[in-house]
């Protein structure tokens, strides 16, 4: 199936979600990968601590990011990699959160991108116990990976997607949301307490 999209996945270095420290991306055209790209991101510093738990899941330590681009110095590249396409990440509310938190911690525009979650349309897709990255991307007929690893998520994430607009016999991904019952979210700013 043609299905163009672009997939994300953010690791954090703790529980606030502004304190994203690493970024996967992979595009999607006519249902393959086609291009990819994955960096480190520093914190800001009001949540710049890498919490035990956290450097244990993605193994991204503070001396790794210490010479990175904060928020602020990399959200063109990340616009400019998506573009017009959907967004789609696994538990979408998580990734797009992350957006949305840096972008109001740095007081950086937030962008107005499109999204999907493939969580929702994994559950709408496939018959399995749980629905969380490894068992949907087996589902979906991708093998191992590095969980945690932002790129190799992102590339899990995209096979989802691609495997359920072949079952769904789709052709892009509003189409695929319409199919499974779901809609195209838009990112939104987080909003002002005054």
């Amino acid at each position: 199936m043609p299905i163009d999209f672009t997939a994300i996945d953010f690791e954090t270095a703790n529980s606030h979600p502004s304190s994203a420290c690493s970024v996967g991306l992979v595009r999607v055209r006519d249902g393959v990968v086609v291009d990819q790209d994955y960096w480190l991101i520093r914190p800001p510093e009001g949540h710049a601590e890498f919490l035990p738990f956290n450097v244990k899941i993605h193994n991204i330590t503070a001396e790794m990011v210490a010479e990175s681009a904060p928020w602020e110095g990399q959200l063109e590249r990340l616009r400019d990699f998506i573009g017009t396409d959907v967004a789609v990440a696994h538990n979408a509310a998580f990734d797009m959160g992350v957006i949305r938190a840096a972008c109001a911690e740095t007081i950086t525009p937030t962008p107005r991108l499109k999204y999907l979650c493939s969580v929702l349309v994994s559950r709408k897709t496939y018959e399995i116990p749980s629905h969380r990255l490894p068992l949907a991307a087996e589902a979906a007929g991708f093998g191992e990976f590095a969980h945690h690893d932002a790129l190799a998520d992102a590339e899990a994430c995209a096979a989802i997607i691609i495997d359920a607009a072949k079952r769904h016999e789709v052709a892009d991904v509003k189409a695929l949301a319409k199919k499974v019952g779901l809609t195209v979210q838009q990112l939104k700013a987080i909003p002002l307490k005054l």
